[in-house]
């Protein structure tokens, strides 16, 4: 029996059927099924357990048990969930974008709602509600004066929208006066791209915090117009996505996000973008001689705030990513409560190569998921 998992279980006070809920090798598990949850949200059956209590991942170095040995044992299917956690870092969706006749870009994505049972942790099933078959959803990216036309299909069980954290008109807005989609029926949003920051966009529909928990939202870039920022152009073109000053830099699009498998309000999984602990047992590579750029997202429920705390190393912060200056300099922890995000700029151009820790500064998260290494090198290979 994991450590961790029965720390969880104290803490949550979890009791089934009147005596203490057991625990599989490697996840929380229910008998549940999604045709009899209520709430939206079942855990699954373990798979590719080790025996007995392990301070490592079965299939990892070491360094994966540096958080107090605690630790998801097994690997996750990447493939059969469609998505993987380290290419999420850079596939960013640029859309496809074509001329208006004003001389302007009209930048188009095309998004569908869909059900689908993804696997957040080894052995731990989720019936999710997802934008394009992911959670979190594509990661959209734009450029500031663009008009942006996204194609939305609903293709789920129940009626879904797309709110974007940006400038936009009511009828644009994807709440529920403004229209929620039907099963079956497709919706144009379009607006221009400002401000430049750091957004999100994520389902509106109620009861939003269902929506939200389920896996509907994403991150949403809208990078600055050199030419709109003529005293910090050098700064706004190395955040322009394609340009060379942005080439020199290693950016990374991050969501922090939990699930709740026992359908009690409370989570029992956290992570940076959807499978626990991923991070730690496939470190993150970066170069040394490269600055880093993280586009960070918190779309936590059920838990007030969220953080992110580097090991070794301090950052510049730029609150909701609307400003090209820092508005914390040279700090090596963030909070943020839902919705909250923000730009993280560092380097480790000072530092010796190694396996370098970041992680929520809430314990209690890191040890249920949400920890991971960068793995610092000379070059990249």
């Amino acid at each position: 029996m994991l450590r961790w998992a029965q720390a969880a279980l104290s803490r949550r006070s979890l009791l089934l059927g009147g005596g203490a809920a057991t625990i599989g090798a490697t996840a929380i598990c229910s008998t549940r099924t999604v045709a009899q949850e209520t709430h939206g949200y079942h855990a699954g059956t373990p798979k590719g357990a080790a025996s007995g209590p392990s301070h490592q991942s079965a299939s990892g170095p070491s360094h994966q048990s540096a958080h107090g040995a605690m630790i998801t044992v097994g690997s996750v299917d990447n493939e059969r969930n469609g998505f993987h956690p380290t290419k999420m870092l850079t596939d960013w969706y640029t859309g496809t974008v074509t001329d208006l006749p004003d001389g302007r870009k009209l930048r188009t994505f095309e998004i569908t709602a869909e059900d689908k049972e993804i696997e957040i942790a080894p052995g731990v099933m989720f019936p999710a509600w997802t934008y394009n078959g992911r959670v979190p959803g594509p990661a959209l990216r734009a450029t500031e004066g663009e008009r942006l036309r996204i194609v939305f299909r609903n293709n789920g069980s129940h009626p879904h929208s797309m709110h974007f954290h940006g400038i936009h008109s009511a009828r644009m807005d994807g709440v529920p006066g403004a229209g929620v989609i039907a099963p079956g029926d497709e919706f144009v949003y379009e607006f221009d791209a400002r401000p430049f920051g750091c957004h999100l966009y994520h389902c509106h529909a109620l009861p939003l915090a269902r929506h939200i928990h389920k896996g509907m939202y994403g991150i949403f870039v809208i990078d600055p117009d050199p030419a709109r920022h003529p005293d910090y152009a050098d700064v706004a073109k190395s955040r322009l996505y394609g340009s060379p000053e942005n080439a020199e830099w290693q950016e990374m699009a991050m969501v922090m996000n939990a699930f709740d498998t026992t359908f009690d309000g409370e989570n029992e999984f956290y992570a940076c973008n959807t499978i626990a602990h991923c991070y730690a047992k496939e470190p993150i590579r970066v170069e040394k001689g490269r600055p880093v750029r993280i586009y960070l997202v918190n779309i936590t429920e059920f838990d007030p705030i969220n953080s992110f705390h580097l090991h070794g190393n301090f950052f510049d912060y730029f609150d909701q990513g609307t400003t090209l200056t820092p508005t914390l300099r040279t700090v090596d922890l963030i909070m943020q409560c839902q919705a909250q995000r923000g730009i993280l700029e560092f380097t480790y151009k000072e530092h010796e190569a190694g396996l370098y820790m970041f992680h929520a500064h809430q314990s209690e998260f890191a040890e249920l998921g949400w920890m991971g290494m960068f793995d610092v090198v000379e070059t990249l290979s």
